[in-house]
């Protein structure tokens, strides 16, 4: 779903996404590949749980309010 959003903005087809896979299969090599693809997994889930804690801490006030006013 996210992939179809890139690929939409930025206007790519099949061609380009497949001279794309290769130029980076020529500058890092199959060995780096996986290694790369951890790292960037990481960091999406370091950058989701940060979301999800600023989404929390917004959050937490307005609960604390309601509280306050059911009681």
């Amino acid at each position: 779903m996210i992939l179809n959003g890139v690929l939409a903005m930025f206007n790519l087809g099949t061609g380009e996404i497949i001279a794309i896979v290769v130029v980076i299969l020529l500058l890092f090599g199959g060995k780096k590949i996986p290694e790369l693809m951890r790292g960037l997994g990481k960091g999406v889930k370091s950058f989701k749980q940060g979301m999800n804690e600023v989404e929390d801490e917004l959050k937490k006030p307005l609960e604390d309010l309601d509280k306050k006013d059911d009681a």
